[in-house]
């Protein structure tokens, strides 16, 4: 946790942790808040609380992963300018090795 505070300039902000006045806690001072919020059963309160607040916005938390969808101009890979084919891009030939039937890549 304390590596991702360093590392991430938005959990910092979540957290209230500004790198230009102090450090970011280290890793006991995380795990004794931690065990704190449990002795005070927080662990689960806290993010219902959160939860809640979110909801009267209308914002809903879920799990995802996050997928770089960038859309690209890519030419066709056999045509070139004039609809035939460009000999600079070919697939490579496969031959196969006399006697024991494997195959190699050749360009």
């Amino acid at each position: 946790m304390e590596e991702a505070l360093y590392e991430s300039p938005v959990l910092r902000r979540f957290a209230g942790v500004d790198l230009g006045v102090s450090a970011a806690p280290d890793e006991t001072t995380i795990l004794r808040f931690r065990r704190l919020l449990e002795e005070l059963d927080l662990g689960g309160r806290m993010p219902d609380e959160v939860n809640g607040h979110l909801a009267d916005k209308g914002i809903r938390i879920t799990t995802g992963t996050i997928v770089d969808a960038t859309i690209i101009h890519a030419p066709s890979w056999t045509k070139n300018s004039t609809g035939e084919r460009d000999p600079q891009m070919h697939r490579p030939r496969k031959e196969i090795n006399g006697s024991s039937g494997s195959r190699r890549t050749s360009v």
